[in-house]
């Protein structure tokens, strides 16, 4: 079964707060951990995202495109990288998601769809 971890967090919080070998120790762990999963067979896709100040957002408005600069919401965290993984269980989404957490703080699993829903 397909699911998305999405981990959330603040860049300039994190290199505030933490020392270049807790940064360092993170990379290294993140870089192990994609390459664990490409050899399970479990990665479907990974990425980091830049800073949410360089992000766009583009809402209807008289139904028409608008575009701003900045992220949609006001925010302290933000999304700040995920994976979809295709694993065997819920269980083992969990389990991965136990690891990666230890370094964001918050993190959000949730199932992929195969398909829209019946209307």
């Amino acid at each position: 079964m397909k699911y998305m971890l999405m981990m959330f967090g603040d860049t300039g919080t994190m290199l505030a707060t933490h020392s270049k070998e807790q940064i360092e120790e993170m990379i290294g762990f993140m870089v192990q951990l994609d390459k664990d999963l490409e050899a399970s067979g479990e990665l479907v896709f990974q990425q980091g995202l830049a800073d949410p100040g360089t992000a766009k957002t583009v809402r209807l408005q008289d139904g028409l495109p608008v575009t701003t600069d900045g992220p949609f919401a006001e925010a302290k965290e933000s999304l700040i990288g995920f994976w979809v993984v295709d694993v065997e269980s819920e269980e083992r989404v969990l389990e991965l998601a136990g690891q990666i957490v230890k370094y964001s703080g918050r993190l959000e699993v949730r199932p992929a769809m195969d398909a829209p829903p019946d209307l």
